[in-house]
């Protein structure tokens, strides 16, 4: 499992390069001021890096008591992103409409734009943070791994 500090550096560093990254895009896409973007990107990061942290706990909880491990096979990713996604999509879908004063069906384009951005960022982020900082368990698995394949040469 990961340690509170590894989280923290996870949800901080996944909020920081989603908003350099989908501040300038909304803003060419949607044809709104730069500005306008900026305020929901603080505004949609503030809640996502809370919901980061919790969500990912409990995932990791739940995969922990679960399979007994909380390395992620493809299809769990899939889902975990998938998951993550909807439920800030739930919450952030008033904030958009209010902060623009945009209708909701205006405001659930917009808001579906930033889970299909999100969602393939947050695959490919967790991805790469897990290769790069990988915990515990996925550090024993490979770890057993390397000397189950040693013992097998001839």
């Amino acid at each position: 499992m990961r340690t509170r500090r590894d989280r923290i550096r996870q949800a901080v560093s996944f909020e920081l390069i989603g908003l350099i990254l989908v501040i300038p895009l909304a803003s060419l896409a949607f044809h709104l001021p730069v500005e306008d973007t900026s305020v929901l990107g603080v505004i949609g990061a503030s809640m996502a890096t809370g919901w980061n942290y919790l969500y990912n706990l409990l995932f990791d909880h739940g995969l922990k008591r679960w399979r007994g491990t909380t390395r992620k096979t493809w299809g769990l990713r899939v889902v975990h992103a998938f998951c993550f996604e909807l439920g800030l999509m739930l919450a952030f879908l008033p904030v958009v409409a209010w902060w623009l004063g945009v209708g909701f069906v205006e405001a659930l384009v917009m808001d579906v734009a930033f889970v299909v951005f999100y969602l393939v960022y947050a695959f490919v982020f967790t991805w790469v943070y897990d290769s790069v900082f990988p915990d515990e368990d996925v550090r024993e698995a490979s770890s057993r791994t390397a000397v189950n394949a040693g013992t097998n040469d001839p």
